[in-house]
């Protein structure tokens, strides 16, 4: 047992300090990367696309930041499931008040059989755009832009290397539910590995037209699960880039227990597990943070049964020492998301699980102060325990979903099952428009 704890020992600490190189990384990234935007002449035309089933939570408010861009020429082009899907009447309502003129909302009139209802709308939206339109830009329902996005999203897309960029969400959680700070707890390593995998993220995307049709993507989307993470190798193979663009990190406040949240891990270790360039790295990394610290707590607890208490001690000290370096790494990450929030003038809520000040409760987030060590001064003894319980619970939360994951074949999503085969071998077999009865109770609980 000694040359075991001996290694994991050692292991866990190497594993430390990959991981604060790799954020430190990141963090370079974000303070070292300066905007290009380009002019209102140079911008090209630019078709929004947002696919809707099932009224999200936040989806009059992303409604309303899409249809005020900063950006000269665009219209928005949604495609809801259906007519009688809860997401129509939220959406005209919200056109109607903007009195909105560069909109179009469609539904989707071709169900494919063999890709994902996704993946369905994004090529009947694609199709019906005229040769005027030269970008395309994707958005989720759960994604708050700010005034700027659009034109920042596209402005990078001018350098002929680049065949696409993308932003990331970042997770704020302020509610009851320990779903939303393990979702958190672990978005912030995701952050950073699709950051280093140049992997794109379909909730903030962009890509030139041409390239849609030079790389067939169409194709692929038609027998595809997803449309963003097979982007990074079909674009490499034509000599492309998929840029991330800082400022495109966006805020998310929306909540998620437990259950629908290893739900959702399990659908998303799937996907990449079918699409994502390095599969086996994100399992290298799942053994690294999942495994290794479960079996250093194992053999603690056996060292305390067998009253090994010195080896306990150690054993017990060097996890202790790997889990506040994650929470630092959390700390840290979460300042210089903040500064980039404020300088995009994104509302940040400073909320109760973080201790940052008050929650938001009417809808009208307060924004964070100006000196940033400043949140991390109202940090109490109660927020630190529950960021430190929130560490391993992640580890146990995603280890549980990625076994389950394993034997996984059916996907189903908002009422819609699908058979998964293989990458490219996707069947729905189960199909029904969405109802208002099936939206959660909780407004703030993601679908």
């Amino acid at each position: 047992m000694e040359d075991l704890a001996i290694f994991l020992s050692k292991s866990l600490t190497g594993w430390l300090v990959i991981q604060v190189c790799l954020t430190l990384v990141f963090i370079w990234y974000l303070r070292s990367s300066k905007k290009k935007l380009l002019p209102d002449d140079q911008l090209p035309k630019t078709a929004v696309i947002l696919c809707l089933r099932g009224a999200d939570p936040f989806l009059p408010r992303c409604l309303r930041s899409l249809l005020n861009q900063n950006y000269p020429q665009y219209d928005l082009k949604l495609i809801v499931d259906s007519h009688e899907d809860p997401a129509w009447k939220i959406a005209s309502e919200t056109i109607t008040e903007q009195e909105a003129t560069n909109v179009q909302i469609s539904p989707l009139r071709i169900v494919r059989n063999n890709c994902s209802l996704k993946c369905s709308s994004l090529i009947q939206a694609v199709g019906e755009l005229d040769d005027s339109y030269k970008v395309v830009a994707l958005v989720d329902a759960d994604t708050i832009v700010h005034v700027n996005w659009l034109r920042e999203l596209v402005s990078p897309l001018g350098d002929a290397k680049v065949g696409a960029t993308t932003g990331n969400r970042w997770y704020v959680p302020t509610g009851k539910y320990w779903g939303s700070l393990v979702r958190y707890a672990g978005n912030v390593s995701t952050v950073v590995q699709m950051f280093l995998f140049q992997i794109p993220w379909g909730g903030t995307l962009a890509v030139k037209t041409e390239v849609l049709r030079q790389t067939e993507l169409l194709d692929k989307w038609g027998q595809a699960l997803g449309e963003d993470f097979m982007m990074h190798d079909i674009l490499k193979k034509h000599g492309l880039q998929v840029k991330f663009v800082p400022s495109l990190l966006i805020v998310n406040r929306e909540e998620t227990n437990l259950f629908n949240l290893i739900d959702y891990l399990k659908r998303l270790i799937l996907y990449s597990r079918l699409y994502h360039p390095r599969w086996l790295a994100l399992v290298s990394e799942a053994v690294s943070s999942i495994l290794f610290p479960t079996a250093l707590i194992i053999l603690v607890l056996e060292s305390l049964l067998e009253a090994k208490w010195e080896a306990a001690a150690l054993l017990l000290g060097c996890y202790g020492v790997y889990t506040v370096g994650l929470l630092l790494i959390m700390l840290v990450l979460e300042l210089e998301i903040q500064r980039v929030v404020r300088s995009n003038d994104q509302a940040m809520p400073i909320g109760k699980p973080f201790g940052f000040g008050s929650s938001q409760s009417t809808g009208t987030a307060k924004t964070a102060t100006p000196s940033p060590f400043h949140v991390y001064a109202k940090l109490s003894a109660a927020t630190i325990i529950k960021m430190l319980i929130a560490i391993p619970l992640t580890q146990w939360v995603y280890g549980l979903a990625m076994l389950s994951s394993l034997w996984v074949s059916t996907v189903t999503w908002r009422g819609v099952s699908y058979r998964v085969q293989g990458p490219w071998n996707v069947r729905l077999v189960e199909y029904r428009p969405y109802q208002w009865l099936d939206q959660p109770i909780d407004s703030k609980v993601s679908l």
